[in-house]
C-alpha cells in the first residue's frame, strides 16, 4: 500500500505537453500517478495502477474510430481534458485525451489504488469499510473509480485534467512503480489483440483477478 496523501511530497499537476504525445507512452507513465478531486467539502486522491490506451481514429477499439462526432469531440481537442462515456447502460469510464490537438487518442483509466478520502468513496458507492483491506473493492475497475469519485459525463466531460483549478486533475507527487506488466486490453472485442493494457504487477487494486496474480 502507498501512504497516505498527506505524507506524499507535494502533488504538481501534469501539464498539457504530458499528454500530448502517443497514448502507449502516456499510458504506462500514469502508472504512480495521482487522479485527484477536490471540491468545497471534500479531497479524493488514488494512485493510478492500470491504464489502457486508445490509438485514435485507426485503432478499431477506439470511439475515435468513428470519426470526430459531438459524443468524442473531446477525444480531438486538446491535450489532457477528460472524456467520459457511459457503459452497459449503468457505468461511466474516465479518458484523457492525448496526442496533439485534431489528432485523436486517449487513456482509459482502469483502476486507481485510493490514498485520502476513503470514507468519502464508500459513501459515494454505497459501501461500508470495515478495515482498509475492504478498500480494494472501492476502485478497482474503470466503473468503480468513476463512481467513487463522483465522476459523470454531465459534470466532467471536457474537464481540463492539467488545471488544478478545475476540481480533478491528474498529478505527480514523485512515486515510481516498480515491476510494470503489459497485457492485451480487456472487455473489447474490436482490436483485442494489441498489447496496450498496462499494469503495476502485483498491485491488489488492478481490476480482474488474473492481472493480481
Amino acid at each position: 500500500m502507498t501512504s497516505a496523501l498527506h505524507d506524499c511530497p507535494r502533488l504538481l499537476a501534469l501539464g498539457p505537453d504530458f499528454f500530448a504525445r502517443t497514448p502507449r507512452g502516456v499510458a504506462r507513465e500514469l502508472l504512480g500517478k495521482v487522479l485527484v478531486r477536490r471540491d468545497e467539502t471534500d479531497l479524493l486522491a488514488g494512485r493510478i495502477v492500470e491504464t489502457e490506451a486508445y490509438l485514435g481514429t485507426n485503432d478499431l477499439a477506439a470511439h475515435a474510430a468513428a470519426g470526430n462526432t459531438a459524443r468524442n469531440a473531446v477525444l480531438f481537442g486538446p491535450p489532457g481534458h477528460a472524456y467520459i462515456y457511459f457503459i452497459y447502460g449503468n457505468h461511466y469510464c474516465l479518458n484523457v485525451s492525448c496526442e496533439r490537438e485534431g489528432q485523436a487518442g486517449s487513456v482509459l483509466i482502469r483502476a486507481l489504488e485510493p490514498i485520502s478520502g476513503l470514507e468519502e468513496m464508500a459513501r459515494a458507492r454505497g459501501l461500508s469499510l470495515v478495515s482498509r483491506s475492504d478498500s480494494v473493492r472501492l476502485t478497482s475497475g474503470p466503473g468503480r473509480l468513476a463512481e467513487a469519485f463522483g465522476i459523470t459525463r454531465a459534470r466532467d466531460n471536457g474537464r481540463d485534467l492539467t488545471d488544478e483549478s478545475s476540481g480533478l486533475w491528474m498529478a505527480d507527487d514523485g512515486f515510481r512503480p516498480g515491476r510494470i506488466r503489459v497485457t492485451t486490453r480487456i472487455g473489447i472485442t474490436k482490436a483485442a489483440a494489441h498489447r496496450l493494457r498496462f499494469v503495476v504487477a502485483g498491485n491488489p487494486f488492478v481490476s480482474g483477478p488474473k492481472a493480481r496474480r
